[in-house]
């Protein structure tokens, strides 16, 4: 796990690069590397977090001197062992993932890209023939933007505040924002908050060539699970995703430093709790990580100790405490670049520096199984074909979530309406598929990459294998939804592996006390950053009185929802960042 960086094209100065390294050290505190073109067109660094091989020669960059390729890679190729088995005529001076990607990439092209199971953005410069080669893997979970004008150096890197490191223009994008204000979406495409800075879409690859960009989809999960269900006896699939499950557990403890996990409350951490003590016996005693705020109508920490009864894994908590809101958020901001997702994501931050106080430098947890198996409410209702309907951003809220009418008109015709592609034939399989590729999933790994990594934590997501999701999306809806209860087929594997009582209970949406903290203890703060957004744009793009009128009422608690206000304080977080 590490943070990349890198400039290609004509014009560069060597100090862009150093200032890239210096803005991504919480990346990868343990080493540097530097590599430069002998003809002085591209440029590539590397901040390192020591994960595999823990030698120096791990260092990346990493050149093969037969072919002239230079890899710079962040992230975790799991089945690396595997591959490097099937590569052994290879020259290996290491025994990292990243030499064996380079191995890879030399023997198969662009199609090595199907062979690799783990998360991954990585950059391969062609020194022969002056090419740039990039990809991001199939979900996303590792990020890679860049900044791009015609007839300028190209700045790429895992972060966007290592571009303005670099000297890109720090300019808001308009559009970006009209669209997050209107209707609640960001992260959906490969538009960032700010112009001329992209994110490379997750399963996309970037080829770069004299001066020239193009894009490419290699790896889309609808095209890769097709239309047609799997009629296969539902104990031959359950037999079957549950020895996946296992072994893409086991697969991601590959690490020559400490494992931990996160956990909260629910089926999927119990699911995962499990998987962990199957693989490593009752003895294992991973630390297991939990955040709480001291609110019981939100902790789920009495769920935690319970899953955690008869084990060795010692529960490690930490509260978040609203004093601690005002300073954690611009930091937090300052790493994300971008909006992010409240006081939940705030809360989870605390939890990668605690992990990383103990000497936990890889944690895990239980992201991917909603999507996978329609657990979210609103899946309830989809039935028969594939009309598209777009669902909102704050899960369990029955009230409207963004407030448009506080757009300026010119301001709120900016927004980009954005309708997913419904590749199903079926409305359940096009939200599932919406979730995971366009609207929930890709910005809380955004969220949660920026979060774990500003602690120098790496964090590995055992249910984003794309095995799961291919086998899952197969399956019909009397699979997944039953009688309302959602995540059917899920809840009968996982009868397999934990208690009848935790199967059943039903999801709760991770939740803090937002709303209450925003209009209570955290009202002066977040009156200051409404404020500062409306000295910035209340003459542009928000309506200041009709702002402070909604304001003024939600605090008076006529709004079941935050997510409007939070939108409010997003805006003043980034004009002051």
């Amino acid at each position: 796990m590490c943070g990349i960086s890198g400039i290609v094209g004509r014009g560069w100065a060597p100090g862009q690069l150093e200032a890239m390294i210096a803005s991504q050290r919480h990346r990868g505190p343990d080493m540097e590397g530097r590599y430069f073109d002998r003809n002085g067109l591209a440029a590539f660094a590397l901040n390192r977090l020591s994960i595999i091989d823990l030698s120096s020669a791990g260092r990346q960059p990493m050149t093969d001197p037969e072919s002239g390729l230079t890899i710079t890679l962040n992230g975790e190729i799991y089945n690396f062992v595997e591959l490097r088995e099937e590569l052994k005529s290879y020259p290996y001076r290491s025994r990292t993932d990243t030499e064996v990607v380079l191995a890879a990439y030399r023997e198969w092209g662009e199609a090595c890209l199907d062979r690799l199971y783990g998360m991954f953005a990585f950059l391969i410069w062609d020194e022969r023939k002056q090419r740039l080669f990039a990809a991001r893997d199939r979900f996303g979970v590792k990020p890679l933007h860049y900044y791009f004008r015609e007839g300028e150096p190209m700045l790429i890197a895992s972060e966007i505040q290592t571009l303005f490191a670099a000297g890109a223009p720090k300019k808001m994008n308009a559009a970006t924002w009209a669209t997050y204000f209107a209707d609640g979406l960001h992260d959906h495409s490969a538009n960032t908050f700010w112009e001329d800075i992209y994110s490379l879409p997750p399963g996309h690859s970037l080829l770069w060539e004299n001066g020239k960009l193009a894009i490419k989809c290699w790896y889309d999960l609808a095209e890769r699970t097709g239309c047609d269900y799997d009629e296969r006896p539902a104990d031959i699939v359950q037999e079957e995703y549950l020895a996946v499950l296992k072994d893409s557990v086991k697969l991601r403890f590959r690490s020559d430093v400490p494992v931990g996990i996160n956990l909260s409350g629910g089926l999927d951490s119990s699911i995962l709790l499990a998987l962990v003590q199957a693989l490593q016996g009752d003895d294992s005693n991973m630390e297991a990580f939990t955040y709480v705020t001291g609110d019981s109508n939100y902790d789920e920490l009495p769920w935690v100790r319970r899953m955690l009864e008869g084990t060795q894994h010692p529960s490690v908590v930490y509260q978040l405490d609203p004093a601690e809101v005002p300073a954690l958020a611009e930091s937090v901001q300052h790493h994300e670049s971008e909006p992010f997702g409240g006081l939940p994501t705030l809360a989870y931050a605390r939890l990668f520096e605690r992990a990383r106080e103990l000497g936990v430098t890889v944690v895990m947890d239980g992201q991917g199984m909603d999507e996978q198996w329609a657990g979210y409410d609103y899946y309830a209702g989809l039935n028969g074909n594939g009309a598209d309907v777009h669902a909102s951003p704050i899960q369990g809220t029955k009230q409207r979530t963004t407030r448009a009418e506080c757009l300026l008109p010119d301001f709120r015709s900016l927004a980009m309406p954005f309708v997913a592609p419904t590749p199903f034939p079926d409305a359940l399989r096009n939200r599932q598929y919406a979730d995971t590729r366009y609207t929930k999933m890709p910005k809380a790994l955004r969220f949660n990459d920026r979060i774990s990594m500003r602690a120098s934590v790496e964090l590995r997501e055992p249910f984003l294998d794309h095995r799961l999701f291919e086998l899952a999306l197969k399956q019909p809806r009397e699979r997944k939804i039953v009688n309302g209860t959602r995540k059917k087929m899920l809840r009968d594997v996982a009868s397999q592996l934990i208690a009848r009582s935790i199967v059943e209970a039903p999801k709760r949406p991770v939740q803090t006390p937002q709303r209450e903290w925003l209009r209570g203890s955290l009202k002066p703060w977040a009156e200051t950053c409404i404020e500062k957004a409306l000295q910035m744009y209340g003459n542009t793009w928000l309506d200041s009185a009709l702002v402070r009128r909604q304001w003024h009422e939600y605090c008076l608690g006529q709004s079941d929802n935050s997510f409007h206000v939070w939108q409010w304080i997003s805006l003043g977080l980034a004009c002051k960042s």
